[in-house]
């Protein structure tokens, strides 16, 4: 909270000074030209809206803003800042602080962080929907053991989600079957594995979870379920099934 108020109060202070800066150039600008044409005002010709823009002065009136030095007879003219360039000027410090406000104050504009996050955002659904796409592709006929950490951590996840009520945390087995020994019961393949997981084995209690699951999940899963042989964890249950060596 602190250190929003620092903020909020460092904020403020940009903006008084920016307004001070911008009226204190207006009156010295506005002095400045009174003072040039209060010289000779009867010899002075009214100026064009051009000369006025640009700060031109005429070739006649140049003896008046002469700078008495000279540097190997060159003669400079003490010339005003020209009134298009104050304007311009005048312009960035007004875009400053409808910036601030608008990025720093009232945070409604499309700021780096925020425009990081809507691409972050926009890229996860265009993601979601490849995935949901390519996860539809997968079945047992082609599927293979996914090996990345990426696929195994998210089999890991769907697994204690799902599996371990019935298979265990460590996959030693309770209801179901053991998953860390070599003994199987409807083979002990990836093709074999995602099959009876996909379709259940109803006569057992256990569902089909192709409702539940894409075929990419299920790919998933049993990849991390494989994953699980030989880790030998306390409490296993008895063997059940065919050995697969």
């Amino acid at each position: 909270m602190e250190t929003i108020y620092i903020e909020n109060w460092l904020i403020s202070l940009v903006i008084l000074t920016s307004i001070v800066i911008f009226i204190v150039t207006v009156q010295l600008n506005y002095t400045l030209k009174k003072i040039i044409r209060s010289k000779n005002p009867s010899d002075r010709k009214p100026l064009s809206w051009w000369q006025t823009f640009t700060g031109l002065r005429p070739i006649e009136e140049e003896k008046d803003i002469m700078i008495k030095d000279s540097h190997d007879g060159i003669i400079e003219l003490d010339n005003p800042t020209p009134p298009w360039f104050m304007y311009l000027f005048y312009l960035t410090i007004l875009f400053g602080v409808i910036y601030l406000i608008q990025y720093h104050v009232i945070q409604d504009g499309n700021i780096q962080e925020t425009e990081y996050k809507n691409d972050i955002a926009i890229a996860e659904k265009e993601r979601a929907i490849y995935m949901k796409k390519f996860a539809n592709t997968v079945n047992e006929n082609n599927v293979v053991i996914a090996t990345s950490k990426k696929d195994l951590k998210e089999g890991s996840t769907i697994y204690n989600t799902n599996c371990v009520a019935c298979h265990g945390n460590l996959g030693q087995g309770g209801v179901g079957p053991n998953f860390t020994d070599r003994f199987w019961i409807h083979g002990a393949g990836i093709k074999d594995l995602f099959k009876t997981i996909t379709n259940g084995v109803p006569e057992k209690g256990m569902i089909a979870w192709n409702k539940t699951l894409n075929p990419l999940q299920i790919q998933q899963v049993a990849s991390y379920i494989l994953k699980l042989q030989g880790t030998n964890p306390p409490g296993q249950k008895e063997p059940q099934g065919i050995e697969i060596k």
